[in-house]
């Protein structure tokens, strides 16, 4: 009895655990509902702003020593994907990025960001086809458990994310959309 009753309450316990969680202060961001010109890319036949939305995080799994931030669109008509931001070695200290991330407020002390598909080392807006149906931006903060991730300078995104992955504690999503 005592031991069905341990379980119970260990049970109990972890469910009343809070989840990790990645969200955006921006009115316009929301988990499920599309972006604005504001996060629309500047280039490439498009005309947006360019600006990272800002986002939040709390309650990282225990052990959290460093996070990375990746945006991918599986939408892009590429065959894999497309790669819009990486950043890694965010301290554990962080609890979000800024809006505007570099362009108008710079990142935690120590963090850096991989190249992108667009071969930027920056947050690269939506840029779907024209008519094409609505993309979907998945934007995830990975909790690891190290302090650094070491890669070379010109790591392509898959290099990172595979090394991300590999000293993954936990995720938390955020998917937006956006069509042109």
């Amino acid at each position: 009895m005592k031991r069905i009753l341990f379980f119970a309450v260990a049970a109990l316990l972890a469910g009343n655990a809070a989840a990790f969680e990645l969200t955006s202060p921006d009115p316009e961001v929301k988990n499920g509902r599309p972006m604005v010109k504001a996060q629309e890319y500047k280039g490439f036949g498009c005309n947006g702003d360019n600006l990272s939305p800002a986002l939040e995080w709390k309650n990282p799994p225990a052990g959290t020593r460093s996070y990375a931030v990746t945006v991918f669109d599986p939408d892009a008509p590429t065959g894999s994907g497309f790669w819009h931001w990486v950043v890694y070695n965010i301290p554990a200290t962080a609890t979000g990025l800024p809006a505007g991330a570099v362009v108008v407020e710079p990142l935690p002390a120590g963090a850096k960001q991989g190249r992108n598909d667009f071969g930027e080392r920056n947050f690269s807006g939506a840029c779907p086809p024209v008519g094409d149906r609505p993309h979907h931006y998945i934007f995830t903060v990975h909790a690891l458990k190290v302090d650094k991730i070491t890669v070379p300078d010109d790591a392509s995104a898959a290099l990172v994310g595979f090394n991300i992955i590999g000293n993954r504690l936990g995720l938390a999503k955020m998917t937006t959309t956006y069509s042109r």
